[in-house]
């Protein structure tokens, strides 16, 4: 009888992580959201090129981040806010929206090449929304990837720093006994059903 509550408990268990699962793995790739922070392109994209800001204004430098995409990829808004610009920078296309509620001058996030942009300036858009697809070509990055920045007003920012902590951290997820059943089996606690044995 125990061994099969055991079972029950582990299947349960199984099912429950295969539930939470589902919704990061289906559809089109679509990130894990929070409330109000998406990643602009896949769930957890490498970051291939870090944001690396010149001593001064007008140096070399890396003022965003490249994240691992291909063409066509959907390119979503990394939070929610106003599109400020949609049109094309040097030959390359970028939607920029400017997020809501984050002072003045407000915070403005950039991206780029984007390629059949399904948004307009003015649109108001939400964390997750789909701006377009990455455009195509080998500009920036050797195997492509979405040039992704951050500003405010004329000072280009980290655009990581967005994202909460818990989007950026990577590795295994660990799940914890649930019940002291469960713990016993696995040997994390004494077996109750056990009698002590008596000694002297």
């Amino acid at each position: 009888m125990r061994r099969i509550l055991q079972l029950l408990l582990a299947a349960a268990v199984a099912a429950v992580t295969l539930v939470c699962a589902l919704p990061a793995a289906a559809g089109d790739g679509a990130p894990a959201p929070s409330a109000t922070r998406a990643w602009p392109v896949g769930t957890r994209p490498a970051v291939l090129r870090g944001w690396d800001p010149p001593a001064v204004p007008w140096a070399r430098g890396h003022r965003g981040v490249d994240l691992a995409a291909a063409p066509g990829d959907p390119v979503r808004a990394a939070a929610g806010g106003v599109v400020s610009f949609v049109g094309t920078v040097a030959g390359r296309g970028v939607v920029a929206v400017e997020v809501a509620g984050t002072g003045d001058p407000p915070l403005r996030t950039t991206y780029e090449p984007v390629v059949a942009a399904g948004v307009r300036q003015g649109d108001r858009v939400e964390a997750g929304v789909v701006l377009g697809e990455l455009g195509p070509g080998r500009w920036h990055c050797a195997a492509g990837c979405l040039h992704w920045g951050l500003l405010r007003g004329r000072e280009y920012l980290d655009p990581l720093g967005l994202l909460p902590g818990w989007m950026l951290r990577r590795g295994p997820s660990r799940l914890l006994p649930l019940s002291r059943p469960f713990a016993v089996s696995w040997g994390y606690a004494p077996d109750p059903f056990v009698p002590k044995r008596r000694t002297g």
